[in-house]
């Protein structure tokens, strides 16, 4: 094996190892990257660097991110995650398991109104947790529930997940956001539908919301409760959504009216104030840099990786799995699901993703049907021990009788039901492929 070769495998083996001292990512990236890329070439690997950066900063595309951001903050902020939970947990609870079936349809609406992963699981988790656990949920149930539905802003456009990988796949954000907003709501269709089984099986699991609890609320206050509390977000959603699959605006364009939106209804629910607008922008410039710090060292890490031959000799390893397409697609898969269990998923989105990207251009499959399977998997590392986001913002606002090991049971069921979603977007692309196709995209 040459020598290039040897440095690039050294390379990856370097860069876990720091992550497993503890240094974070960006460093990581940073200092494997400048390290064995001057070891194999010297300072002459690095001039195209700066145009490399360049990129990244002036991508418009990317431009939608902290705005996206800033649009989920402020939503938090506002409260709106409570005010939707309290009155679709009552417009449903009657149903065995209806606050666990609110608490779904709410992670849907966040997900779609900010994608952002943990804002939704914390702002739930503070405002469901005990309440569901009060009202006799078991508290597996309770905390699977609550992570489960909050990785939905994974998938459910407009994704943070779904922008980057367009700029990694070279696909239109319009396109991804399309492709997968029909694997999003199926997603939460095996939520609900697992959630009504179990209330079915197991009825002392999920139990409904007491009679008395409920008719202290008539249906006329609940109606209007509803057109108060639900049809604004849903307005929001569909301006942002509508005008970037429609066409009628590109995703940073929409991204902007979203972040208006979002203050508009913090203004009308008279919860906008100075200390939250500066909260919120606080929050989004902090996590906005977090996120271009990852994306600009990433750079320098791929840069050092493809000039020491790394890209090829994932290439000839790809060429020993059996299968074809299918069989490399199945290894890709895997692969990422195992990252998952120790990886972020933009680490895993710039770092592993960009290794695989020739040999899928090569094999000629629809790369925004890979992005989807991509954004599928990703979305079930938020949910697998021992570092899954999702579980630690959950146990951070948990109170103390609620243990570790009751969180990683709870979840048990949402990932075997999100791999089962992976293998029906695989089985049939027409999930993924059929919406951008009506459209014209």
């Amino acid at each position: 094996m040459p020598f290039n070769e040897i440095l690039a495998l050294a390379m990856i083996g370097a860069f876990f190892l720091l992550l497993l001292v503890g240094l974070p990512v960006p460093i990581c990236l940073a200092v494997t990257g400048f390290v064995f890329g001057y070891i194999g070439f010297g300072d002459m690997l690095f001039g195209l660097l700066p145009a490399r950066i360049f990129g990244v900063v002036t991508n418009y595309t990317l431009l939608a991110l902290p705005l996206f951001i800033f649009m989920g903050i402020m939503l938090e902020r506002s409260k709106m995650a409570e005010d939707l939970l309290d009155v679709i947990g009552l417009a449903m609870g009657r149903l065995r398991g209806g606050m666990a079936l609110a608490i779904v349809l709410v992670g849907v609406l966040m997900g779609a109104a900010s994608g952002v992963v943990g804002a939704t699981v914390v702002t739930v988790g503070l405002i469901a947790l005990n309440p569901l656990i009060r009202r006799g949920y078991d508290k597996g149930v309770a905390a699977g529930v609550i992570c489960a539905s909050g990785t939905l802003g994974q998938i459910i456009p407009p994704s943070l997940v779904l922008i980057l990988l367009a700029d990694i796949m070279g696909e239109s954000v319009g396109t991804l956001f399309a492709a997968a907003l029909i694997p999003g709501l199926m997603l939460a269709g095996l939520f609900v539908a697992y959630i009504l089984i179990l209330g079915f099986v197991l009825p002392d699991k999920v139990p409904p919301i007491p009679l008395e609890e409920r008719q202290a609320v008539s249906g006329r206050d609940l109606f209007i409760r509803v057109l108060k509390v639900v049809v604004p977000p849903l307005a929001l959603i569909f301006l942002v959504l509508g005008s970037i699959i429609g066409g009628i605006a590109a995703p940073t364009e929409a991204a902007a009216m979203g972040a208006f939106g979002s203050i508009l209804l913090a203004l009308v629910s008279g919860r906008l104030s100075l200390k939250v607008m500066t909260e919120v922008v606080r929050g989004a410039f902090v996590t906005s840099a977090m996120v271009f710090f990852i994306l600009i060292f990433a750079q320098v890490f791929s840069l050092a990786f493809r000039g020491l031959g790394g890209e090829r000799l994932v290439q000839d390893a790809f060429a020993f799995v059996p299968g074809g397409i299918d069989g490399q697609l199945l290894f890709l898969m895997l692969l990422l699901f195992v990252l998952g269990f120790f990886l972020e998923w933009i680490e895993i989105s710039y770092i592993a993703l960009p290794l695989f990207l020739p040999v899928l251009h090569q094999s000629g499959v629809d790369l925004a049907w890979v992005a989807i399977l991509v954004a599928v998997n990703l979305q079930t590392s938020f949910l697998t021990p021992p570092f899954g986001w999702a579980l630690f913002f959950l146990k951070g606002v948990a109170p103390p009788e609620l243990k570790t090991s009751d969180i990683y049971r709870g979840v048990i069921p949402f990932i075997v039901l999100q791999l089962f979603g992976l293998v029906l977007v695989y089985l049939f692309p027409s999930m993924a492929l059929w919406l951008p196709d009506a459209i014209g995209w």
